[in-house]
This record gives C-alpha cells, structure tokens and sequence, in this order.
C-alpha cells in the first residue's frame, strides 16, 4: 500500500480502512499508481509518476481516471467511517501529482447507497471470461447512466447497431499492440508471470483467449507467449461508454470516479464488468470512439457488462 501516515486524528485502523479501499480499485494495468498522504483529518491523493506508463499514457490520462477510480472508493470509505469526505481537486497549481485534498469532516451519517456501494469495493474485479448472451434490462441501464451522471460522467449503452464499428476500432487497436514493439514491452513489463496480485496482472489473471478478432475482450498477451485456454465470448456484449465534455485532467479524474461508482453499483446489481482501455490509448483510433448522442464529448471508458456464465 503506498500510504505515508502523518498521524493525527485518524486512527491506525481507520487509516488501513481508507487504504484498503484505495488498494481495491480498478487501474490501468494494475499499477495502483497512486500515493496517499495522511495528516490528521486530512488525505492528500497523489499520483505516482514512477507507475505512469509513458508509451500507453503519455498525458497521464489513464493514470488520473485510475486515481478517481481510487478516490471514489476513498469517499465510500470515509462514509463508512462516519466521517463526511470533502473533496478539493487539484488543490495545488505548484504540485500537478497532487491531484486531491479529502477533508474528513463533521460527522456522517452514511445512506443506504453509500453502504451499499462500499460493501461492493472488495468483491468488485475485472471478469476476463465470457459472459451470457443477455441483454441488459432497461432498469439496469437507467441505473447505471444514473450512477455516472452522479459524478459529471455520460454513461451510454451502445445499441446494436453501434456494436460492429466499436469492435472494428478495438480489433485495430489489438492489431496495432501486435506491431508495435514499444507497446509489447511495456504490456511484457505489467502481464504474466507468477507475480502476485500486488501490482500487475498475472498470468492465471488474464482469462481465455478468443479465436474471433471481434471479440470484446482485450488480448493483453499480443505475443502469444502465455499458454491458455480459448473461449467463445458473447457476439452481442453490453458495452457502454462512458464520456466527458471536455478532456483536462479535471475531466478525467471526475471520469475515474464515474466509472468507479458504476462498476461497484453493477457489482452490487450481480454483473460482472471488464473494460477495453486500448482503442482510448491510442490518439488517431480515439477520435473514432465517439457517443453520436453528444455533440460535444470525449470517450474515456469503454466497460463491457454482463451476466457471468
């Protein structure tokens, strides 16, 4: 855990609380790249520019979206301590790592949906397997939109119509891993091996391979280098994407915690959720993954939902 206690009013067990649910978020890769500093009633969430990947993410992009992944779990954890988190982002123009100031504040007393979702942080992860071929109901959807709305994100299901195209630009996007000898080294760095689940994905992690190039998972092996079984995914999955207005790091550390209150609401609703970051990582196949509903939008999140088999 990359947590620096400065001591103060928070005690040692509610500090490991608030660490403990920043350890449980979702990141890119699994890098956690993310530092917190703990100074009485206040949390100051950086990010670590040692765990940046800088051939995937250079603008730091998918780093912060995985920091507000992080601080999202860090407000549901204060709620739960009865402790009322107040937010200032970016609160230091000097220091651009410092991307959150929690203020814990007067006394909470957190709602039923605050439970809910935090109850959701250790049993929420990454499902790589294949889901039912199962459409999502309409309450469910509204649900969802909702949760990222909550949060200043645009949560869309895409219809079916939408789906081929969406596959085509991750299908690019897998193939362009495959050529690119930069991208394989730095995926090689993170995925495989028998490392732990600390940092990184390991190989028993990775989930089965596809014979179909449109299928609607990510190949995080492009190399083929990591014996596993192959799978037949669903050929109409739920994907939804999730957008911004504007596209600063303000925008992606509100998308973060957007996609963050949506995966656990879809936990605790009996989905299961894996996300397709690599059409987003590259910039000229981005500017192809566009919600048509907007006028105005940047896609930062493709999720992928479902009922598990």
């Amino acid at each position: 855990m990359n947590l620096d206690m400065g001591g103060g009013v928070l005690s040692p067990a509610e500090e490991q609380v608030l660490a403990r649910a920043v350890d449980a978020a979702p990141s890119v890769l699994n890098t956690r790249p993310w530092r917190l500093h703990v100074d009485g009633d206040v949390v100051d969430l950086h990010a670590d520019p040692a765990r940046r990947l800088e051939v995937m993410d250079p603008r730091g992009r998918e780093q912060t979206i995985s920091c507000g992944a992080a601080l999202m779990n860090l407000r549901l954890a204060a709620a739960h301590l009865g402790r009322e988190p107040v937010v200032e982002s970016f609160p230091d123009p000097e220091d651009p790592t410092l991307l959150a100031r929690v203020r814990l504040d007067r006394e909470h007393r957190p709602t039923r949906e605050e439970e809910r979702l935090y109850a959701a942080i250790p049993t929420r992860h990454t499902d790589r397997r294949p889901f039912r071929e199962e459409r999502l109901p309409a309450q469910t959807v509204a649900l969802l939109e909702d949760a990222a709305s909550a949060e200043g994100g645009i949560l869309r299901i895409l219809i079916r119509e939408e789906l081929p195209a969406m596959l085509q630009v991750a299908r690019a996007a897998q193939e362009r891993y495959r050529a690119d000898p930069a991208l394989r080294a730095e995926l090689a760095r993170w995925v495989g091996g028998t490392r732990g689940r600390e940092y990184g994905i390991p190989a028993f992690e990775l989930g089965p391979r596809s014979g179909d190039p449109l299928a609607p998972v990510r190949d995080f092996d492009p190399s083929g280098g990591i014996p596993r079984g192959e799978a037949d995914f669903e050929r109409e999955p739920n994907l939804a994407l999730l957008s911004t207005f504007y596209d600063e790091p303000a925008d992606w550390l509100r998308a973060g915690q957007a996609m963050q209150r949506v995966l656990l609401l879809a936990t605790d609703l009996g989905l299961s959720t894996s996300l397709l970051t690599h059409p987003l990582e590259l910039a000229d196949l981005r500017q192809w993954v566009r919600d048509p509903s907007l006028i105005t939008g940047h896609p930062q999140v493709i999720l992928r939902l479902g009922y598990p088999r």
